[in-house]
């Protein structure tokens, strides 16, 4: 056993805790609880619900429906999953609908098979590091040119923000939905599976394909300046 467990299993347990009395407070109706639940997630959610959603508004409108959602709901939940997942799903379900709307209502998990059996798009493996990579599953092998010499500062560069971003709102809507909640609003893998309600095999194809054509943008951008 490392000399870290220990502080990760307490760091855990404090966790739990906090989340038990943070739901019980919301359940008692604690509006500090609720203010406190807002300001950790609201960004996020905001967020994630632009990625499915045609506009930062939309997306807004979309979070605040969510958090109506959760206040009515908080009494029916029974701590199954973490708020933080029950929160999310929440939101997808909101923002699927709205989406949705005026055409037929899709579950993630069909769009997400729907994309990956219909990606036919040739990734370049030699590139990439195995899946089972004991540190970097699936992260460039090599870097793409530039990056290994002087491309940092590009990279950090406002322009090159801007790039990414249009790669990313350019994604098939579940690699879109999968990148921004792994790289941009740091979920684990477990996490993404359990509020998506897809399988971990589809959901490292998702993001590895997103990941491809991001990279293949900015790549891009680099190679031109």
């Amino acid at each position: 056993m490392s000399s870290e467990t220990p502080g990760r299993m307490a760091d855990e347990i404090a966790a739990e805790r906090e989340e038990r009395e943070l739901v019980e407070a919301l359940k008692a109706g604690d509006e500090s609880a609720f203010a406190t639940l807002v300001e950790r997630y609201h960004p996020s959610l905001v967020r994630v619900a632009r990625s499915y959603v045609g506009s930062e508004a939309i997306a807004e409108e979309v979070a605040q429906d969510t958090w109506v959602g959760a206040l009515n709901g908080i009494d029916r939940f029974e701590g199954r999953s973490t708020v933080k997942t029950w929160l999310y799903r929440i939101l997808t379900n909101r923002a699927l609908t709205r989406r949705d709307r005026e055409r037929r209502s899709v579950p993630f998990s069909a769009l997400a098979a729907e994309e990956i059996d219909g990606d036919s798009a040739a990734l370049d493996v030699e590139r990439f590091l195995p899946a089972d990579h004991p540190q970097w599953p699936l992260h460039w092998a090599v870097a793409p040119q530039t990056w290994a010499a002087g491309g940092e500062d590009r990279a950090l560069a406002a322009e090159a923000r801007e790039v990414i971003d249009r790669a990313i709102d350019a994604l098939p809507p579940a690699q879109r939905t999968v990148i921004t909640m792994r790289d941009i609003e740091g979920f684990s893998s477990e996490d993404v599976c359990n509020v998506l309600e897809i399988t971990e095999s589809n959901q490292r194809v998702l993001l590895h394909r997103a990941r491809t054509r991001v990279r293949a943008a900015l790549n891009e951008y680099m190679v031109d300046q």
